[in-house]
């Protein structure tokens, strides 16, 4: 029964989270081209802070959609979990689904429908109000998990962690972690946006100027990303090598002792690692080419930033697995294990919640999938979200003179 909690657990969060990182990468994308539109008063940025605005409002729906069905399974199998641990971790979980479901949700719609209604400057703060709350509600989530790699605060009589937010937000099994997940989502976004503009260049699609603003804008913030999640990875182990010795044994391939996490885990790390460490160089020798537009005139890496687009989504279910079955055989880290911690009901049950659930996620995953592609496919349209543009950036083919 365990076995089939946890697998329900794996495959709902992991379709969940490439959702999520796709958004926190690409809100920072919006809200920096809106602030270019702002700033400067180019259109040219106000076709691409609604071109790509409009992806990350499917893509945020769609990941909405998913957070409901990981809350749901989360309520029916770990309620041993929440009901000897809820009082530790709760808040955090109740903020982070109030920022994500409520407050991110409200701003995002009046962005969405404030375009031409609003004034610049207030649509503008509307979008930095969307980023900040994402990341917010990614924190909270973050502070809630690290509470369950390394339970802090002191205990009740019963043994209980009683963390208040001090304890929590100061809990060295967070920080490190949660920078980590912020810039691997940077490397999600900008390979999206480089990507999907590589698509564009390379099919002529008569956009030519516009996706190379999107293609250069991507490839200038990759390498940010991709040495930045290297740099917070490796300080996570100087972590774990405090708070679990034995996933960090098992991670270099060091014969465990008792209560070790599955060998399999070092495979996906050092797929992680090796992968990571091939983004570092992939993205610094895409950045050099950007001098004089080479990425583009060669097109050779306009095919490879094509074929990239999947490898950041695989790389963060990875580094995800790794953290949440690194702790195995622990639910709540030297307190609680995944046997004890799952609800009691019968087989039958658990198998029934992770059919329906895996099932709901997978065809959310493939419509997801299936309209953002449809939407990325149709390019900038004048007239997305609010009134037509005045100023519309004239197109030309790809290897004119205005590349």
């Amino acid at each position: 029964m365990a076995t089939i909690a946890r697998l329900q657990f794996a495959t709902t969060a992991s379709i969940h989270f490439l959702f999520v990182a796709l958004s926190l990468g690409l809100v920072v994308f919006v809200i920096a081209m809106e602030t270019a539109y702002v700033v400067t008063g180019n259109a040219s940025f106000e076709r691409l802070a609604k071109f790509w605005g409009r992806l990350y409002v499917v893509n945020y729906g769609v990941g909405v959609i998913g957070g409901i069905v990981v809350e749901l399974q989360f309520a029916l199998n770990w309620g041993t979990l929440t009901k000897g641990f809820g009082d530790a971790f709760g808040g955090a979980l109740a903020l982070e689904t109030l920022t994500a479901f409520f407050v991110e949700s409200t701003l995002l719609g009046a962005w969405v429908f404030g375009w031409g209604v609003l004034g610049r400057k207030t649509h503008l703060v509307l979008i930095w109000l969307v980023g900040i709350s994402a990341y917010a509600s990614a924190l909270w989530i973050l502070v809630a998990n690290a509470f369950l790699q390394h339970p802090v605060g002191t205990r009740d009589a019963d043994g209980r962690p009683l963390a208040g937010f001090g304890e929590l937000l100061g809990n060295p099994a967070l920080g490190d972690a949660f920078l980590h997940v912020v810039f691997a989502s940077l490397i999600v976004g900008s390979m999206f946006v480089a990507g999907v503009s590589a698509w564009h260049l390379l099919r002529r699609t008569g956009e030519a100027a516009f996706f190379r603003r999107s293609l250069r804008m991507a490839v200038a913030v990759l390498p940010v990303g991709t040495l930045a999640t290297v740099h917070w990875g490796m300080l996570q182990l100087v972590v774990i090598e405090d708070i679990q010795p034995m996933k960090l044994a098992v991670l270099e391939a060091i014969r465990p002792g008792d209560h070790a996490p599955p060998e399999w885990i070092g495979v996906a790390y050092q797929v992680m690692l090796r992968t990571g460490f091939g983004l570092v160089l992939l993205s610094v020798a895409l950045a050099v080419l950007l001098f004089r537009d080479w990425i583009i005139r060669l097109r050779v890496p306009l095919r490879v930033l094509v074929a990239a687009i999947p490898v950041p989504f695989g790389l963060v279910v990875a580094g995800w697995l790794v953290r949440e079955v690194g702790r195995q055989p622990w639910t709540v880290y030297g307190l609680l294990t995944t046997e004890q911690a799952v609800t009691p009901m019968s087989a039958n049950v658990v198998l029934t919640t992770f059919l329906v659930t895996a099932g709901v996620m997978l065809v959310l995953a493939v419509t997801g999938c299936l309209l953002i592609a449809r939407f990325a496919r149709r390019g900038p349209e004048d007239g997305a979200f609010g009134t037509p543009l005045g100023q519309a950036e004239p197109a030309g083919p790809v290897g004119t003179a205005v590349i």
